[in-house]
């Protein structure tokens, strides 16, 4: 049934009228999902956070280009995995979102990559060999070392590599990576024998001294 018809259809029953079988079984629309309101956050930044979620800014060809990338710039390793199944990739598309004045740049650089891949190697960059995607990405690796005709991939990859680092290290795995632990209450067990030995401080000591 066509949208004029459904809400047709409803305007009727409003009024009371007849109708057919098949407009009645039209299903309802489903039912919005409550908004979930974080700790530590106000209404309005859940309302925020919840509709960025909901919008798109890469492609699929973009946001498959932006998955290679960062894992080059953070491969997975034997302690870690990747930047891609740390959700790096997803994290990249909300800064997008939260931070529009990168889009352009993003846009342009995504561009550029398969412009300069295709230039070198006649294949967008994420149909290139591995290889060839770690060619091109040693050249405009470092800023200041680039070429002329590499700056602004360059830029861009200085970029990608910023984002990615944030999106890896402030997601659950990176933290882990780092050993990241923060405050943990009730669980002070005092400063580590091998700590206190370094400044002479040693728990023998200490009690010799009068500290405990």
């Amino acid at each position: 049934m066509k949208r004029r018809d459904t809400l047709k259809a409803i305007s009727l029953t409003g009024f009371g009228l007849a109708v057919t079988p098949v407009e009645a079984a039209v299903p309802a629309p489903p039912t919005p999902k409550p908004l979930k309101i974080p700790g530590g956050r106000q209404k309005f930044e859940a309302e925020r956070d919840a509709k960025l979620m909901g919008e798109k800014f890469f492609t699929p060809h973009e946001l498959q280009t932006v998955t290679v990338l960062s894992d080059i710039i953070i491969p997975a390793d034997a302690k870690s995995g990747s930047a891609s199944q740390a959700g790096v990739p997803a994290f990249i598309e909300f800064m997008m979102k939260d931070q529009p004045g990168n889009q352009t740049p993003m846009r342009g650089g995504l561009r550029w990559i398969d412009n300069t891949s295709k230039r070198l190697f006649g294949n967008d960059f994420v149909a290139c060999t591995k290889a060839q995607q770690i060619e091109l990405v040693d050249q405009i690796a470092y800023p200041k070392l680039a070429k002329t005709g590499m700056t602004q991939g360059a830029s861009f990859f200085s970029m990608m590599r910023n984002l990615t680092a944030s999106g890896f290290y402030t997601s659950k795995m990176g933290i882990e990576d780092i050993g990241y632990v923060g405050n943990v209450p009730n669980q002070w067990n005092g400063v580590p024998n091998d700590v206190l030995k370094q400044y002479g401080l040693a728990y023998e000591e200490r009690e010799i001294a009068g500290y405990e």
